[in-house]
């Protein structure tokens, strides 16, 4: 089996990142798409009086399986048409190989797994809304927030202290 070591545990707790990564990256690029292309239904949904987070998870959920289609078919085709690193990996350091395909099994459901839950929790950010970011256009000045400070207009500054020759001096 596969010892429990810090350098095992780094390599898996990698393999399982990168996965949740890819899936969360394609899942919240495909249901914002989906979203901006079937902008009406969404609309159309929330004139019939459901919630903004409902009205966009009609569009968004279906289409947030898509992002585990990749996971689903390295999983398909393991042991047929590739042979993963781990299995490879521990047969060449002197596992039995039904010891490398049971770790490698254990790999591959807990990648499924950690994949669901990241597409999950991406699809309710971005119905729920907190996962969108405005639509920039290039050179446009940062919109400043409510609590931040606004910059005082001239008029209301209050005089210098020395006069008005020492304000002079700065422009």
């Amino acid at each position: 089996m596969l010892p429990f070591s810090s350098l095992a545990l780094v390599a898996v707790v990698g393999q399982l990142i990168g996965g949740a990564m890819s899936a969360t990256s394609l899942a919240g690029r495909r249901i914002r798409q989906e979203l901006k292309q079937r902008h009406g239904e969404v609309e159309a949904a929330l004139a019939l009086g459901l919630p903004p987070a409902q009205a966009r998870s009609l569009v968004g959920r279906p289409v947030a399986a898509e992002a585990l289609f990749p996971g689903l078919d390295q999983t398909r085709t393991v042991g047929t048409v590739t042979l993963p690193g781990a299995f490879v990996g521990l047969v060449l350091g002197g596992a039995s190989p039904l010891d490398a395909g049971l770790v490698q099994l254990i790999v591959l459901i807990n990648l499924l797994a950690v994949q669901a839950v990241a597409v999950t929790v991406v699809a309710v950010l971005v119905e729920r809304g907190t996962a969108d970011r405005p639509e920039r256009t290039p050179g446009a000045k940062r919109p400043v927030a409510a609590h931040e400070d606004r910059p005082v207009p001239a008029a209301a500054q209050p005089a210098s202290p020395r006069g008005a020759r020492a304000s002079s001096r700065w422009m």
